[in-house]
């Protein structure tokens, strides 16, 4: 039962997770934070390689990190399938 509770707390996360390593240019622009400049730095990062963690894409692209990583992630984005770490993926 306690896994079924668990389980099912995220489920809405999955449901609406924008995963960083594979949006496209279109679904990160409508991010609120992440315009085309920032978006393309996303992009070029990603080419070289996938984002492992929240920390990597914060080291790999200039811009991102404390504020807006938060921002990010309360819209909904996840990089390699997580959220932000110490956050919940429930976008509050």
């Amino acid at each position: 039962m306690r896994i079924l509770t668990m389980l099912l707390a995220l489920l809405p996360t999955l449901a609406w997770a924008l995963e960083i390593n594979t949006a496209t240019r279109a679904q990160l622009e409508q991010l609120q934070g992440l315009g085309v400049q920032m978006t393309e730095r996303i992009l070029q990062a990603r080419g070289e390689r996938p984002f492992a963690d929240w920390n990597d894409l914060a080291q790999r692209v200039q811009g991102i990190g404390g504020k807006r990583a938060e921002q990010l992630h309360r819209q909904g984005l996840a990089v390699n399938g997580r959220p932000l770490p110490g956050r919940s993926g429930d976008g509050k």
